[in-house]
């Protein structure tokens, strides 16, 4: 897919200048497959079903739970930059993606396989976890360093919040046979009959997150080709490349006031993300614990955000190439302060339930957003390094949201360590005021 479109502001030769329609199609699958891992892994069904049978009480678990994403995001920002500076200097991306593909498979099937009480039952579920989650947020880095490929100036906003739309689709889908299929819906018997002891019917629904993303994933694995660039170095041992690799990544460090508006996007990111990544982990717990949902209404509540989060990535995704990223992603972070802070202090079920259902308009546009921003602002050939050091952004002091919620409800409850969310959407908007978007792409457009 050779040849870069022109950008406003600036020219660029090797991005192409129309989408490959089944390239554009494969990578938006990608993003239908690995929605299932979030969605019922990471947010809804195997977290909660984590914190209310492996502890004590939901606190406590929310607590365990909370450190197991601690964790996982330190692990994530250390390495993603270096893995994608590996990945851009060998031009093979899709390698990496595919092994951090079935990294992550293979950890969510073995978490189907570990029964709550055991005397090593929580350390084995949060490594499991630990492991499948890296595995997804690293391969997001090389996935999403393909969007640049896919599209073009024009539609860059657009094709992202397609993937992100099909992604709420693809997490709308996979909770629906996992609520039908496999837990139950209220008193009607679930299609597949399993055992229930132990929690295992709901255990199972890692075996079909692992063979949904295995799945979904082959048409990206398989159809949408490395672009070959310069940066391709001659093979070598692993040593010479991890080496190579950090030397790219200390020229870009040494180099880095040359990208400022990268770097006040990446700081803004790394702030509000913070209160996306802890929204998203808790708000199935924060829902079971403080309003009383079970299982299955956990799950329907997720079907619901789903389809309001896939509207809104959808018509976000339209107005990004209009307005650009910036702007759509600082309107994105407006409305997720108002829905979550009537969240927050709800004290109805209804009141609840409509406040982030709405709010579910506004998480896509974040994330999709963000993603569009980025590719537009990463040089050619060096995408997945600098994608790497977006999941830096995401990740670096994700731990901060988790372990500040898994602190304030220790002492004061699930509603007072909910409420640190409000906090990273204000100053991560604040942050991001200062990025100047048209700067940054002509930035890009000059190389690195």
């Amino acid at each position: 897919m050779g040849g870069r479109a022109v950008l406003e502001g600036g020219a660029s030769e090797s991005r192409p200048a129309a989408s490959d329609r089944r390239a554009v199609a494969s990578w938006c699958l990608y993003d239908w497959a690995n929605s299932a891992f979030t969605t019922l892994v990471v947010t809804f069904v195997y977290a909660t079903f984590f914190t209310q049978t492996f502890a004590e009480n939901a606190d406590r678990g929310t607590v365990l739970w909370s450190r197991g994403v601690t964790i996982s995001s330190l692990i994530i920002a250390l390495i993603s930059p270096l893995l994608g500076a590996m990945a851009d200097r060998s031009g093979l991306r899709r390698p990496f993606l595919a092994a951090a593909t079935l990294v992550s498979v293979v950890a969510t099937a073995w978490l189907a396989f570990i029964v709550p009480g055991g005397g090593n039952a929580v350390l084995a579920a949060l490594t499991l976890f630990v492991v499948a989650n890296i595995g997804f947020e690293v391969g997001m880095v090389f996935y999403n360093a393909f969007l640049p490929q896919v599209s073009t100036p024009a539609t860059i906003g657009r094709i992202s919040g397609i993937g992100w739309g099909i992604g709420y689709a693809g997490g709308l889908v996979s909770l629906a046979l996992a609520l039908l299929g496999l837990v139950g819906l209220g008193e009607a018997q679930p299609w597949v009959v399993l055992s229930t002891e132990d929690g295992f019917n709901v255990r199972a629904t890692n075996l079909l997150v692992a063979g949904w993303f295995l799945l979904f994933s082959l048409p990206m694995l398989l159809l949408v080709r490395d672009r070959r660039t310069a940066r391709s170095a001659p093979a070598g041992g692993i040593t010479t490349s991890v080496g190579n690799a950090f030397r790219d990544l200390k020229r870009t460090f040494g180099r880095i006031r040359d990208f400022k508006d990268i770097v006040r996007f990446l700081l803004a990111r790394l702030v509000y993300n913070d209160g996306l990544i802890t929204m998203m982990a808790f708000g199935g717990v924060y829902a079971a614990g403080t309003f009383g949902m079970d299982t299955s209404e956990v799950i329907l509540f997720a079907i619901s955000l789903n389809v309001t989060g896939g509207l809104g990535a959808f018509l976000f995704g339209l107005l990004d190439d209009r307005l650009g990223g910036r702007a759509t992603v600082l309107w994105s972070l407006v409305g997720l302060f108002l829905c979550t802070f009537v969240a927050v202090v709800a004290t109805s079920k209804t009141v609840f339930w409509v406040a982030v259902l709405i709010s579910g308009l506004f998480i896509g546009p974040t994330q999709s957003a963000s993603r569009s921003l980025m590719a537009r602002f990463a040089p050619e050939r060096y995408e997945s390094e600098f994608f790497g050091f977006f999941a830096f952004s995401g990740k670096a002091t994700a731990f901060l949201g988790p372990a500040l919620l898994g602190l304030i409800t220790a002492g004061y409850g699930q509603r007072a360590g909910v409420s640190v969310v409000l906090v990273f959407f204000l100053a991560g908007g604040l942050l991001l005021l200062r990025v100047d978007e048209a700067r940054g792409i002509e930035r890009a457009a000059r190389g690195a």
